[in-house]
């Protein structure tokens, strides 16, 4: 969870909302990914996805079904449903999010019928220094 609140950190430098993903293999770190969607001008480009296409690219496949993915915040509906087609066995996250969350929250993608993948969840790691991170960027914008 260090690298993905690094790379939060680093997203927030770039006035990007403070989420970072990593993908590991094991002991492995494969892909480390910060919020990207101002940057990149794409939508598309939050940290859980841009961590998943690097480590699909770098492993040349597109199950990662022996990897796991940091993150810092729990992820959104598109994010959930990336994680489900990449296979990805297990979900770390830090911070829960009542409003956008996917997991814990709102449409809770992983209890779906129509989802074919459920990774393992692990929420709540490194919760507080995630959340701080978001209330920290946030304020100082209002």
């Amino acid at each position: 969870m260090r690298a993905a609140l690094d790379a939060a950190r680093a997203a927030a430098e770039t006035s990007e909302v403070p989420v970072g993903a990593v993908v590991m293999q094991g002991e492995r770190v494969v892909a480390v990914a910060a919020n990207a969607p101002r940057t990149l001008h794409d939508p598309t480009a939050h940290a859980e996805i841009l961590a998943i296409r690097g480590a699909a690219q770098a492993l040349g496949r597109e199950r990662l079904e022996d990897c796991d993915l940091w993150v810092t915040l729990e992820p959104c509906a598109m994010c959930a449903g990336a994680i489900a087609h990449a296979r990805i066995a297990r979900l770390y996250y830090a911070a829960s999010d009542p409003k956008g969350g996917a997991v814990e929250h709102g449409p809770r993608l992983f209890t779906q019928p129509t989802c074919h993948h459920r990774p393992d969840i692990y929420a709540g790691i490194g919760e507080g220094e995630a959340a701080a991170l978001l209330r920290e960027f946030f304020a100082a914008r209002r």
